[in-house]
């Protein structure tokens, strides 16, 4: 079921157009979620990626207005990937979180897939670490009523050096991205694999499930999987590509 404004074009483009990577299980290899990245079609400067529109974006009703397209596409995705017979548990589409602030909020968006057919469950919201600096109270109860809905959540950038660690034990995310900064931290030698271990250890702890982002080689991999991350992003896993590229993985 189309909507209209998921059509919406510039210059015979998609005004958003998301792109798709896997995010992989360790041990198996196998793809376990899909995590999306939306780009920008801007008339006048181009596809833009979010760290060039992003900012600008949530400083106005701008934000609103791309975070429905986003959706839009990221359930309509959820079928056409379904039906390419490729498994995942999860598509991830971004949030912005001061859309959490509002009640409205989460009846909003169950109203959207159920229009759209796709269970609550293959719907993982993506939090930017901009998460850990709220003081709305509204927000971490947002999060648990969709979570109590079946949606997923799964916070960004974690970890890095200006992110405040302990703030994430207040809120009940699902998953927890680490930044690509924690994987170049790996070999380093024993203090920094500490390092990266204890991160693990905290978000394992907290009831929450890490998904190292970065990871460019299997010796990464491998050393993460011994600290109990079960789940890498990153070179090694797959580039983001477009939806009509996104296909059922073959084995030779």
């Amino acid at each position: 079921m189309a909507d209209k404004n998921s059509k919406a074009m510039v210059d015979g483009l998609r005004a958003v157009e998301l792109n798709y990577r896997t995010i992989r299980e360790i041990s198996s290899g196998q793809t376990a979620f899909i995590q999306s990245k939306t780009m920008l079609n801007s008339p006048n400067l181009g596809v833009l990626s979010p760290d060039k529109y992003r900012d600008v974006a949530e400083m106005t009703n701008q934000a609103d207005q791309l975070f429905r397209l986003e959706l839009i596409q990221a359930l309509e995705a959820n079928t056409t990937f379904y039906e390419r017979e490729i498994g995942f548990s999860w598509i991830s589409v971004y949030l912005p979180v001061r859309l959490l602030r509002e009640k409205r909020t989460t009846k909003f968006i169950s109203d959207y897939a159920a229009r759209y057919q796709v269970p609550t469950s293959r719907i993982c919201f993506e939090l930017s670490s901009k998460l850990l600096m709220e003081t709305d109270e509204q927000v971490p109860t947002s999060i648990q009523s969709m979570r109590n809905l079946g949606f997923h959540f799964m916070l960004t950038d974690f970890g890095g050096s200006s992110c405040p660690l302990m703030r994430l034990s207040d809120y009940p995310v699902d998953f927890v991205m680490l930044s690509p900064e924690v994987a170049n931290y790996i070999g380093r030698g024993e203090r920094s694999d500490n390092a990266v271990k204890s991160i693990i250890s905290f978000v394992n702890d907290i009831g929450s499930e890490p998904i190292a982002d970065g990871v460019c080689s299997s010796h990464q991999a491998e050393m993460l999987y011994t600290f109990e991350c079960t789940y890498c992003a990153g070179n090694l896993s797959g580039k983001y590509m477009t939806e009509r590229f996104v296909r059922k993985r073959t084995e030779n």
